[in-house]
């Protein structure tokens, strides 16, 4: 079945102008001059979007999406997150995470969610792990994990300068490293390590201690929630600047929120294709709240329209980004013919009016 989507101003996540996007199955197969090919006896469908905006699906790295919490008992704990709240937030790709509770919930619980979530209509991943050192697994092994179980694609999120942490030594901690980055080339995924950094006073100095005395590269981790305070953030910007990776928590507020983030990098000269931001959706959050997965969409509206950020800018933080961080590049994170048809629809105001997943209209009119 071939679907033509005309008059679309179009942002792969760089900005091409106004052209129509031909569908095939999951995959965008054509992108052309506007009525190239609308008279075309072959086009099964055409969807009218003249005059609103095409950018790649949103990719949310940190997802606690069998639910997060519990750390104050039986009744703090957060539900699972639903399929149509990912979808509303423009969200075409998950990973998901374990967090702290790795005793009443399990990354069996995790994959069958994800292969769930899947079977709906998005593209899902997870992290082997949680938040302690030595850390869960499936198959008794984090490098096995990463190269038995498809869906696994790194370790996380491991928890350091954190009370809740399993306050591990460094010597764990190279070696859960390394095992992941060995995982990671035999199986062919991205071996990251996802970090939870705490409020705790080490911030990520047990990162650079790890990268000063072994061998494995700056990128070897992602350390999140780097937007928790201001100096854990001042720590991120010359993290940021020695080559590393980092990823901001959407919807903060009693650190730096990801706009006035975005901002401060830019003023710092740092190379924004080395930032992501992530929502930590269903998760704990301080003062007893859940986190939502909707603050990640905002939050780069936000960049735009209260920051003056480019739109190819602000929405390949949660993108392109996000993509080769995952090296899922460029399968996802773009708009290119070959690439998957993860497609989110705006108006000029950024209000979504279409996500297709996969070449499936998810939400929206056709």
């Amino acid at each position: 079945m071939l679907r033509l989507l005309t008059g679309l101003k179009c942002y792969c996540p760089q900005y091409i102008g106004e052209k129509d996007l031909l569908i095939s199955y999951d995959k965008i197969i054509k992108i052309c001059n506007p009525n190239e090919l609308s008279q075309s006896n072959i086009i099964s469908s055409v969807i009218n979007c003249e005059g609103l905006l095409a950018f790649p699906g949103l990719i949310d790295q940190h997802v606690h999406i069998i639910g997060g919490g519990g750390e104050e008992g039986a009744i703090s704990r957060i539900k699972e997150i639903e399929f149509e709240d990912i979808i509303a937030a423009g969200v075409t790709t998950v990973v998901g995470v374990l967090g702290a509770d790795s005793y009443t919930r399990s990354l069996e619980n995790l994959l069958a969610k994800a292969r769930g979530l899947e079977g709906e209509g998005l593209t899902t991943f997870i992290y082997t792990g949680s938040y302690s050192i030595p850390t869960v697994t499936i198959t008794n092994s984090v490098a096995s994990d990463l190269v038995l179980i498809d869906k696994v694609i790194g370790t996380g999120e491991v928890a350091i300068s954190d009370h809740r942490s399993s306050q591990a030594d460094l010597k764990e901690l190279m070696s859960l490293a390394a095992e992941t980055h060995i995982g990671g080339l035999i199986g062919g995924k991205a071996g990251v390590v996802h970090i939870h950094i705490g409020d705790g006073k080490d911030g990520l100095k047990p990162l650079l201690q790890v990268i000063e005395q072994t061998e494995l590269p700056t990128t070897q981790f992602i350390p999140t929630h780097v937007n928790r305070n201001l100096n854990l953030f001042a720590e991120a910007i010359d993290y940021c600047k020695m080559g590393g990776f980092i990823d901001l928590t959407a919807g903060e507020t009693a650190g730096v929120s990801v706009p006035n983030a975005i901002e401060q990098l830019l003023q710092n000269g740092v190379d924004l294709t080395r930032v992501t931001v992530s929502s930590d959706a269903n998760g704990s959050i301080p003062n007893g709240g859940i986190g939502k997965i909707q603050v990640l969409y905002d939050d780069i509206v936000k960049c735009i329209t209260d920051k003056n950020i480019s739109p190819d800018i602000a929405f390949s933080l949660a993108g392109e980004n996000v993509a080769r961080v995952l090296k899922q590049h460029p399968k996802k994170g773009v708009l290119k013919e070959g690439s998957d048809a993860d497609i989110l629809i705006t108006d000029s105001n950024y209000k979504m009016q279409k996500l297709f997943c996969k070449g499936n209209l998810l939400k929206g009119e056709s």
